[in-house]
């Protein structure tokens, strides 16, 4: 479905605008898919992807500012996003042995099989995508969306 027919707006003031208007409504739309598999596990797109940072490191422990760096969702509130995962029992949090100021992440067991019972349903996910794009197109894509933020 075309982004006008979604929307329900004909014209748009320019083809930048109706660019950004697209990439927003396709984030949301990408982010809703995921969100629906996610909710059977008590757990966020946010929340699953502090846990792929934290299994990147497994087993070494990973702070709670690297995770604010690298995860999709700036705006997330970390420590929040951290408290939950404790709280389901799918990460530990302690103090850091060299540095009392900081706080040591890392994976539980219940965490790490938390992330093997979502691998299907991700590659189900990405199996739907390349039904729609080929590697090419999907490969095209990423490299326009990087040439959008430089």
């Amino acid at each position: 479905m075309r982004i006008e027919e979604a929307i329900k707006q004909g014209k748009f003031r320019s083809n930048y605008q109706k660019a950004v208007v697209n990439l927003i409504f396709t984030s949301n739309w990408l982010r809703d898919a995921q969100a629906d598999f996610f909710k059977e596990y008590e757990i966020l797109p946010q929340h699953f992807n502090a846990l792929r940072i934290i299994k990147g490191r497994h087993p070494k422990p990973v702070s709670a500012g690297e995770i604010k760096e690298v995860l999709l969702d700036k705006a997330s509130d970390v420590t929040r996003l951290l408290d939950k995962l404790v709280k389901l029992g799918h990460v530990n949090r302690r103090l850091c042995d060299q540095n009392r100021r900081k706080m040591d992440i890392t994976l539980t067991p219940k965490g790490l099989q938390l992330l093997e019972d979502l691998e299907p349903h991700m590659n189900a996910f990405f199996g739907d995508l390349a039904d729609r794009l080929n590697e090419e197109e999907a490969q095209q894509l990423s490299d326009l969306l990087d040439k959008l933020r430089k």
